[in-house]
């Protein structure tokens, strides 16, 4: 097996403190409404073995802002439905000339599979329950336009930590940068083993406690038949652990809430809060496209 290709985007576990900071650094001057032809000639594959539309979309706006010619591959319509492998798609579009590869796979650690077998970089657009590195720098991209620095923050991770691969690449990102952490959702749903994840992690029973004098609440998916199959009834999550007005207010006042979305009103958050002025759920999706352009300029012009 091969290593990555310099560019690669594998995970935040594994990216250097310093490669955040520059990728973010970078991202503040992209100019999405200008375009930049920094990629002009070059080709971008978006493999997508799962529905996808923030994720999707952001990665294709930004390629064609730098310049880039964009293929889509889904499984619906492509060899994929076939049988094809993995590493026989991604043999076939580094053949026909893909200068890099954006892959979103149902199964952790396909990203790096293909990567250690391609020359071309390969970014990591979500892999089963493993890691969403780029979700991961959009949410710190956002922090960052509202707050000085992220060390010495305190977030709050609420929702399904234990399905999330959002929760694990913040966590990996945010605690590199400084935040302090709490986590909190059904015990079923945030296993103690979680706060193994970085040093300093904590868990919190009640949502009030978490929280409670914080600066970012980061809401999660929370997924009904999930809830079903360990038996736990929605209505119980929305009573337990939904963010209200009342809730946030615990939150400090100038707090910002984020959501990767999708956002289901009525379970994670209620009614109308995700247009509340402290939130940033919108922003979140605009911010992804100058942070995947960051992403893509990085990979391809690494990899000359």
């Amino acid at each position: 097996m091969k290593t990555p290709a310099r560019g690669s985007l594998l995970s935040i576990e594994h990216l250097p403190t310093r490669d955040i900071n520059a990728i973010l650094k970078l991202a503040r001057r992209m100019k999405p409404a200008h375009p930049q032809p920094l990629l002009r000639g070059k080709r971008v594959a978006l493999l997508f073995y799962e529905t996808s539309t923030r994720t999707r979309a952001s990665f294709e706006v930004a390629a064609k802002s730098l310049g880039a010619i964009t293929v889509l591959i889904q499984t619906s319509g492509s060899s994929i439905e076939k049988g094809e492998s993995l590493l026989d798609t991604g043999y076939t579009l580094s053949a026909i000339g893909a200068d890099v590869i954006v892959l979103r796979h149902p199964n952790s650690g396909a990203p790096n599979l293909l990567a250690q077998h391609l020359d071309i970089p390969v970014i990591n657009a979500g892999d089963g329950m493993h890691e969403h590195p780029s979700q991961a720098l959009l949410d710190a991209y956002t922090i960052l336009r509202h707050k000085k620095k992220i060390a010495g923050l305190q977030v709050a991770i609420i929702g399904d930590i234990f399905h999330s691969r959002v929760a694990r690449s913040n966590i990996h990102l945010l605690s590199k940068l400084g935040a302090k952490m709490t986590l909190c959702g059904p015990p079923e749903l945030v296993p103690e083993l979680a706060t193994t994840l970085v040093p300093g992690l904590k868990l919190a029973r009640h949502v009030e406690d978490a929280v409670r004098g914080a600066d970012v609440v980061m809401l999660l998916r929370v997924q009904k038949e999930r809830l079903a199959g360990l038996k736990l009834h929605a209505f119980d999550y929305i009573a337990r652990y939904q963010m209200t007005p009342a809730r946030l207010r615990l939150a400090k006042r100038d707090a910002i809430l984020m959501h990767p979305g999708p956002a289901i009103r009525g379970m994670e958050l209620e009614g109308d809060l995700a247009d509340a002025p402290q939130s940033v759920i919108r922003e979140e999706v605009r911010n992804g496209v100058p942070v995947r352009m960051a992403i893509l300029a990085r990979a391809v012009r690494k990899a000359r």
